[in-house]
């Protein structure tokens, strides 16, 4: 009976583990469409929930910054009733899982809501930790597409 059971639970392991996987893309995939929407009003509390404090961030123009010195800039609050200047989004996004640590990669389209037509192009890379049930990016890199 101990080794049926025994059977039983190491078959069912992957099922289990799939849903977690699963969940967890889920999760970083909301997280990171809730960041660049918050990104365009310049959400303080969206820069807060979405960057580890140990943060190492580096531009598409090769500045590397930390999480404190991305916050001293940013306004107290996000005015969601007037419209930003630039929009954000992400397109072509993967997401690939490794634990409790998570590497997801994207093109982050910037679009200027004066002149739509006109948008700039960044792949960016984040490299996120599952901490106390929270995915928090610890590393950040941008690199602008060339037109």
């Amino acid at each position: 009976m101990k080794t049926l059971l025994l059977s039983l639970v190491l078959l069912l392991i992957p099922f289990f583990g799939s849903a977690q996987h699963q969940d967890d893309k889920q999760v970083l995939s909301e997280l990171l469409n809730e960041f660049l929407e918050g990104a365009s009003y310049s959400d303080s509390e969206i820069h807060d929930r979405f960057w580890a404090d140990d943060l190492i961030y580096t531009g598409s123009a090769g500045n590397r910054t930390t999480k404190p010195e991305m916050m001293s800039g940013m306004p107290e609050t996000a005015d969601y009733e007037v419209e930003p200047e630039v929009k954000y989004h992400g397109e072509e996004v993967q997401i690939n899982l490794y634990g409790n640590t998570a590497v997801v990669a994207f093109k982050l389209v910037a679009v200027d809501q004066s002149s739509p037509a006109e948008r700039m192009e960044y792949y960016n890379t984040g490299t996120f930790i599952k901490r106390s049930g929270e995915w928090k990016a610890v590393a950040w890199q941008a690199t602008r597409i060339p037109e």
